[in-house]
Formats: structure tokens, sequence, C-alpha cells
């Protein structure tokens, strides 16, 4: 009777460390941040509210865009999330540039956008300006340009036509504008176009597709219309 009563008890004692307060149960373990290696959920959690759920339709740069990723590649894709856009809103994601990104998994946040959203050999036999600018940009030369390929949709000063594609377009002279977006985004803009809003790419824009050269002077053009403190009066009431 006694010894029953032992093993009654030592049994409700082993069954009750089951229930210990603090222990973890039988359910799958939390994943620490840092191992997270799903594509869909690091793009979710840190891509998605700027470049949109499905790369696009976002206030950033169109992701699911085939020209813009063959071109850019997927170095430049891991470089720009790594270390972000200096003075522009692409903040850096990779920790060594103080981002909470581990290397790992920036590498798989710009191979996932390029498996997800490129169409591969999209522009073989292709000759397509460089995504990094090479020569220097001369800004009168562009103006030029953009009046030539650009004003048809843009308005002969870039602040905006009714005759846009997808009826009236805004102005990119504006200087909020400028202040938010950077050259590289400009340029990339013109070498890719983008497809969701009618803006065709480097080949299509004109009679003759845009150049290397024209692409970097028209950015330079655009470039030279920042102001200092956009839409603030801080140079005259300091």
């Amino acid at each position: 009777m006694l010894g029953t009563l032992t093993l009654s008890v030592g049994g409700m004692a082993l069954t009750g460390c089951n229930h210990i307060h603090g222990r973890p149960g039988p359910g799958p373990e939390v994943v620490r941040p840092e191992e997270v290696l799903d594509f869909p959920t690091l793009y979710k959690e840190n891509c998605a509210a700027c470049h949109g759920a499905t790369g696009k339709g976002g206030a950033a740069l169109a992701l699911a865009n085939p020209v813009y990723l063959a071109v850019a590649g997927e170095d430049n894709l891991q470089r720009t999330i790594s270390k972000g856009v200096n003075g522009k809103l692409m903040p850096p994601f990779a920790q060594s540039a103080g981002g909470m990104l581990t290397d790992q998994q920036v590498t798989v946040l710009a191979k996932g956008i390029l498996q997800t959203w490129g169409t591969p050999n999209i522009l073989a036999g292709q000759n397509p300006p460089p995504y990094l600018a090479t020569l220097p940009g001369d800004a009168e030369h562009g103006q030029q340009a953009f009046t030539t390929s650009c004003a048809r949709c843009h308005g002969a000063t870039g602040e905006g036509s009714a005759q846009g594609t997808k009826g009236k377009l805004g102005s990119i002279v504006d200087p909020s504008y400028l202040a938010l977006i950077s050259d590289q985004d400009l340029r990339s803009l013109m070498i890719a176009g983008r497809p969701d809003e009618g803006m065709p790419d480097w080949r299509t824009d004109s009679a003759h597709p845009l150049t290397d050269q024209q692409i970097t002077d028209i950015t330079a053009w655009l470039a030279s219309k920042r102001v200092s403190d956009p839409g603030q009066p801080y140079r005259t009431h300091p």
C-alpha cells in the first residue's frame, strides 16, 4: 500500500515536471531573427513597405521590372541592400552598415528578388547602358536630350504634361521629389522604364534608343534642379 502511494506520488511529480512555468512546450521554437532565411518573410518584413508587396506599386523604385533587374544584376542589388543610399530614403540593412540583417540574409534577398521577378536572358543581344554611370555629365546637353526624348510625356521643362500615357504626369523637377530620389534611381528609371506606369525603357522612348551619355547628361540636368532645404525657409529665416 505504502509502495503504491510512493509510486503514485512519484508519477505525479514526474508528470508535473512537464508543466513547470517557463519551460518550453512541445511546439516549435521561435526562430531567432538572424536565422530567418526565407525570402518571402525577409522581403515582407524589410522591403514590401516601400517597394510594394508584389515588387511594385510602392513609393520606391519597382523591383518587379525584369529590365531593371537584368541591368542592375545581383552584385548591385546586394550592395544597395547592404549599404543603402546615402542621404536618401533607402537605409542600410546589413549589420556591418548599422542595419539588422546578416550578410547571408542580404544575399537571400538579392537572389530572391532576381529569382522572383527577373527574366533570364531578357536582354540577350541587347547593349543596355551600364547600371552605374562612368561618364561625366553635362547638364546643358542633358536639357537638350530631355527635350528630344522625354518632353512628349513630361513637358518641355519637366513640370508635367497632360499627354502622359496614364493621364497628367506630375513634375519631375519638383524640389521635393528630387530631394527624395537619388541620381542612381533617376538613371535606373531612364534605363529600365516603368512598365507599371507605361514609361518605356531606354530603347523605346524616342526614334533612337537613349545612349549612355544622354542618360548621364539628363541625370545631371535633373540633379541641377535640386535646391537646399526644399520646402523650408531655413536659408532666409535662420
